[in-house]
């Protein structure tokens, strides 16, 4: 059974900078993608990073420029760097761990999600 854990959520000004953790268990977390998704009141829940295996990444053109995944094979963990963080980035934020080298695949697994929240 693969099991999420966030962190590294909370309040912060516009302009700032979180950095987001997501560690794993259960899993051969090397050979998997890996992502970063996001839900705001009232929307759908929509991607924001993604990594495979080999550590390519793919980004919403949102947050293109401002935030940066990475892996960590070593510990399980994947993470999320947000910088220059804007009010419309608030939302709850979910790790995803796929069940392919490239993609998330037909089943994935969810973390508990974690609350940014961006406001002076």
């Amino acid at each position: 059974q693969v099991r999420l854990v966030e962190s590294g959520g909370g309040l912060v000004q516009p302009g700032g900078s979180l950095r987001l953790s997501c560690a794993a268990s259960g899993s051969i977390f090397s050979i998997y993608a890996l992502g970063w998704y996001r839900q705001a009141p009232g929307k759908q829940r929509d991607m924001v990073a993604v990594i495979t295996s080999g550590g390519s990444t793919n980004y919403a053109d949102s947050v293109k420029g401002r935030f940066t995944i990475s892996r960590d094979n070593a510990k399980n963990t994947v993470y999320l760097q947000m910088n220059s963080l804007k009010p419309e980035d608030t939302a709850v934020y979910y790790c995803r761990h796929g069940t392919t080298p490239q993609s998330m695949g037909a089943i994935s697994y969810w973390g508990q999600g974690t609350q940014v929240t961006v406001s002076s």
